[in-house]
């Protein structure tokens, strides 16, 4: 089921010892730490016979493939030449599907190209239109669902794909008001959320020919989120914070919403999602994140096949990124918070773990920084827990910090390898991220804490953070940063006006400036969540004192600064004109303020050379109001 988000975002004792002067030769080029990998991306295919991947072709990422244990020279299936595929995977034993957007304006197309290479084939050709995958449908390799907001842009209606034949059909109308879809294993739409703006309603319908009904109804702030059916669709797993705090996973009767067993639940964190074994028919584990990701087996044959993966590759976390229908042949991740690792295939009939390659083997790892847990409290008591990345080679006391709230803001930062944070530790700043109030994971409390507090709260908890590092005595307090993308550039921007003694400097990327813009120029398919949006962020008319007090754009003038700004022209979600609006103001007033505006990107720069650009404007700008590694 494909689920529609408005805006898609741990304890340690710190014991700081004297290290080595840093040497000049473990600078690493800002590129290696962006560059596309040689080769990366691994899928098996449906029957465990064919291997793919990606590599660039022509600087952007296409699909190769090769047959399993085959030297023969791999053939490329792809030749996209303006934007990389971001994603991919097979259907069946001779088919790929690939998304594809087109400058970054992300009404994405589903391209469909055969295993062996020929013609690829978009098969919602539609201009302006935005096409979903409903359900990949796994059990059904010659159907898939996929969503259209072709009829209505506000909505998406339900198609089924035919792989062989490029039809769609059908098979769902939206009424105006469903926000997402959820098929049965037999590939049949067989439940829906549906909102008025604030309160949710779960439908369902026992067969096709029947209506939907309404079961549940609940408020936007209650979660009842259906997940997947059990292998009879008789009974469905659901993610519900529904008289409790924390999101559990439990199992419903889907005609009634009555909940029965009690899947898995935790009292730190909210839980996950639910993997499913095609082959075995069974749950096989739920998913959680504390500070780092975690699992519960549901079923012992995958908490043995995790176990022994897991002690073939120590130190690192194991995760499973593909795997053959009859789930004997997988593609093996090892990755950790300093390298973004090694792709294995494993055969488990053989027991043969063959590495593939590593993903950028010109990122030693050694020469990698640690990603540590953190928690701190905030002046009104809550707990924050975040990460703390600090340089290799220099001693951990008044360093320059880059400060990275994360975007969303209904999201939050996890362990595990990130190249910004990697980049500028290695260019000697300490990175700070946090999950500030809001930031999902943490329940159902520290989510409402959230709620009209874009600009007060929720920017208060980053700045006690930055407080508390200073009190740490790790951090330089007149070499300070504050740097995100985003909501994090919404972040920055209020840091720099509500804090503007803090920073050293500011840069912002694709950030919001402008709270009343922001809410006007919102893609059409989050209209349905508008809504949901002004109760969460604030409504223009009832809260427009506090809105325009929490909008950076009219309150430029308390920015003192310099400010880095990157935008994309074509960013459906935090349109150029929020940018504009900061560049302006600030040049009025002679503060320095490079600007950057790719015109073929959107929200975030995604092609390679794009990448180059802002980073390597970062790392003067970053260098020039915080010092270069070499003055460190």
């Amino acid at each position: 089921m494909h689920k529609l988000v408005p805006l898609a975002g741990f304890i340690l004792t710190l014991g700081i010892v004297p290290a080595a002067t840093a040497k000049s030769d473990d600078v690493i080029p800002m590129r290696d730490f962006f560059r596309h990998p040689d080769r990366a991306y691994y899928r098996i295919s449906g029957d465990g016979k064919t291997l793919s991947f990606m590599q660039p072709w022509e600087r952007r990422m296409n699909i190769y493939v090769q047959a399993v244990g085959s030297n023969a020279e791999p053939v490329r299936i792809t030749s996209e030449k303006d934007r990389d595929i971001p994603n991919y995977f097979w259907k069946g034993a001779d088919r790929v599907v690939y998304t594809k957007d087109f400058g970054g304006d992300e009404n994405d197309h589903i391209v469909v190209v055969g295993g062996k290479g020929g013609e690829p084939k978009d098969v919602t050709p539609y201009p302006g239109v935005k096409a979903i995958i409903v359900d990949p449908l796994v059990e059904l390799p010659d159907r898939m669902l996929v969503g259209l907001n072709k009829r209505v842009k506000e909505v998406f209606d339900v198609y089924a794909l035919d792989l062989v034949t490029g039809k769609l059909t059908l098979v769902a109308e939206n009424p105006g008001n469903i926000t997402s879809w959820g098929a049965d294993h037999d590939g049949n739409v067989r439940f829906a959320i549906a909102t008025d703006g604030v309160d949710n309603t779960y439908l369902y319908r026992a067969d096709v020919k029947s209506a939907f009904e309404p079961v549940v109804t609940t408020s936007f702030r209650d979660q009842f989120q259906p997940l997947l059916f059990s292998a009879d669709n008789r009974k469905l797993y659901v993610a519900s914070n529904l008289g409790r705090d924390k999101v559990a996973i439990v199992l419903v009767d889907p005609a009634t919403g009555q909940e029965g067993e009690l899947v898995y639940e935790r009292t730190d964190v909210d839980v996950g999602s639910v993997a499913w074994s095609k082959a075995r028919q069974r749950a096989s584990f739920v998913d959680y994140q504390t500070w780092k990701n975690e699992r519960h087996y549901l079923d012992p044959d995958a908490k043995e096949l995790f176990s022994k993966l897991e002690s073939r590759l120590p130190g690192y976390e194991v995760t499973l990124q593909s795997l053959s229908d009859d789930e004997t042949r997988m593609i093996v991740a090892a990755t950790s918070d300093r390298t973004q690792g090694a792709r294995y295939l494993y055969d488990r009939r053989t027991d043969t773990l063959t590495k593939l390659g590593d993903v950028t083997p010109w990122l030693p790892e050694a020469k990698m920084a640690a990603v540590k847990p953190v928690e701190y409290k905030t002046r009104d008591g809550l707990t924050v827990h975040g990460y703390l990345t600090l340089p290799n080679g220099v001693e951990a006391k008044k360093l320059p910090v880059v400060v990275n709230p994360h975007g969303g803001p209904w999201a939050r930062d996890g362990w595990g390898f990130n190249p910004e944070v990697q980049f500028l530790a290695n260019r000697g700043y300490a990175v700070l991220q946090m999950n500030y109030r809001g930031s999902t994971g943490y329940g159902r409390k520290f989510w409402e804490a959230s709620f009209k507090q874009w600009g007060f709260a929720m920017q208060d908890d980053i700045t006690d953070g930055v407080t508390w590092l200073i009190k740490q005595g790790i951090a330089d307090p007149r070499r300070i940063c504050i740097y995100g993308g985003s909501y994090g550039g919404y972040a920055t921007l209020e840091g720099l006006v509500k804090t503007p003694d803090l920073y050293a400097c500011g840069v912002d990327y694709v950030g919001v400036s402008n709270l009343f813009t922001f809410m006007k120029t919102i893609p059409p398919y989050w209209k349905p969540f508008l809504a949901m949006m002004q109760e969460m962020v604030g409504d223009p008319e009832k809260d427009k004192a506090r809105l325009a007090e929490a909008s950076p754009a009219l309150n430029a003038d308390r920015i003192k600064a310099p400010l880095l700004i990157a935008q994309g022209a074509r960013d459906p979600r935090v349109n150029k004109d929020e940018s504009d609006q900061m560049v302006a103001a600030l040049k009025k007033r002679g503060i320095d303020v490079p600007y950057i505006v790719k015109d073929n990107e959107g929200h975030g720069f995604h092609n390679e050379e794009n990448q180059f650009d802002f980073y390597e404007a970062m790392e003067k700008f970053l260098a020039k109001y915080l010092g270069s590694r070499a003055q460190l």
